[in-house]
């Protein structure tokens, strides 16, 4: 029997596969599934993929809910690249602002998920902290601002292992007293390929289910839930054991093709389908690791980054007087 059951949240069904990113599901099914389009273009250094799932089938089939994902990816992003970055997190207001479809005076509600005290799963605090806060300044004093600002609010509301409240919980009643026209999620994700650590950004207008990148089970946040449309917005910060020990094994079997005779082993296990191969990987590592989650060593720095690269982002989408294309001046 596998580890871990298809049904946990971030898995492919029948792959034993855990995502976050409607691209990669896409990738890994490798197949053409009806109610799936995928469209892809390249900005310069910057591929952007645009996944649109419109069944329940399709939605089923990769596991991820219906709706539209767009995909960022930099691999400049690993570099400390300013102008990369800048120009990033110009693209990615532009992205925001296109599937959020702005009316004027909405009131927007960044909700930065996670634990600040644990650095992979920091990203949605930070962001947090990066917003230019408005919504208590047009309430009391307009003035001070004058036109081309949105009423933007921002809420970092801790993990439930810290609170005893679920997110969703404690959403539900900000949303009742605030009233907000749209709620953007920012968390951190999963991946299941390594070069997309922190290279990656997810865009979606599907809601979130916080801790679903490391297969804990949580209240979902989405209009159904909350009562609000529900945006998301992540990057991949951790890839599961299970990828990193696979990808390992078939390097180094190429490796020992090249120097060594073949051996029965070998041949048995690059022989395997990738099902049977997690299946196997998966057995193996869960008596002594369990749900093992990974992330680089230099994790402090790409947080550090990418948060500020995200904010940016979020505060030249969100307010009408910051044009997109001055988003990198909010990097710093």
């Amino acid at each position: 029997m596998p580890c871990q059951p298809d049904h946990e949240q971030g898995y492919i069904p029948g792959f034993h596969v855990r995502t976050d990113l409607a691209l990669e599901a896409t990738e890994v099914i490798n197949e053409t599934i009806p109610g799936v389009q995928l469209q892809e273009e390249q900005k310069g250094d910057i591929k952007i993929s645009r996944v649109k799932i419109s069944t329940p089938l399709a939605a089923q089939r990769l596991g991820k809910a219906m709706g539209n994902y767009v995909t960022l990816e930099v691999p400049g992003l690993r570099q400390k690249n300013t102008p990369l970055q800048e120009e990033v997190s110009q693209a990615l207001a532009q992205e925001i602002q296109a599937m959020i479809n702005f009316q004027d005076n909405q009131t927007a509600l960044v909700l930065g998920l996670g634990n600040r005290e644990v650095t992979p799963d920091a990203l949605g605090p930070l962001v947090a902290e990066g917003l230019f806060v408005t919504r208590h300044v047009l309430q009391y004093k307009p003035e001070i601002l004058g036109d081309g600002f949105r009423p933007v609010c921002a809420l970092a509301p801790g993990v439930l292992g810290v609170t005893g409240i679920e997110t969703g919980e404690i959403l539900q009643g900000v949303v009742e007293k605030v009233r907000p026209d749209f709620i953007i999620a920012v968390d951190a994700l999963a991946a299941q390929r390594l070069d997309r650590l922190h290279t990656t950004i997810q865009l979606s207008d599907t809601g979130i289910s916080p801790g679903s990148g490391v297969g804990n089970r949580r209240m979902g946040i989405n209009k159904e839930t909350i009562g609000v449309p529900v945006f998301a917005l992540g990057v991949p910060t951790v890839v599961d054991a299970v990828t990193i020990t696979g990808d390992s094994i078939d390097l180094l079997l190429d490796s020992f093709k090249q120097q060594y005779a073949r051996s029965p082993f070998s041949d048995m296990f690059q022989g395997m389908d990738m099902v049977t191969k997690r299946r196997f990987i998966s057995n193996a590592l869960h008596p002594y690791y369990g749900n093992l989650m990974v992330t680089p060593k230099e994790i402090d720095t790409y947080i550090n980054d990418v948060s500020r690269l995200i904010a940016g982002a979020l505060n030249a989408a969100l307010h009408p007087k910051i044009n997109p294309e001055d988003a990198g001046k909010y990097l710093h």
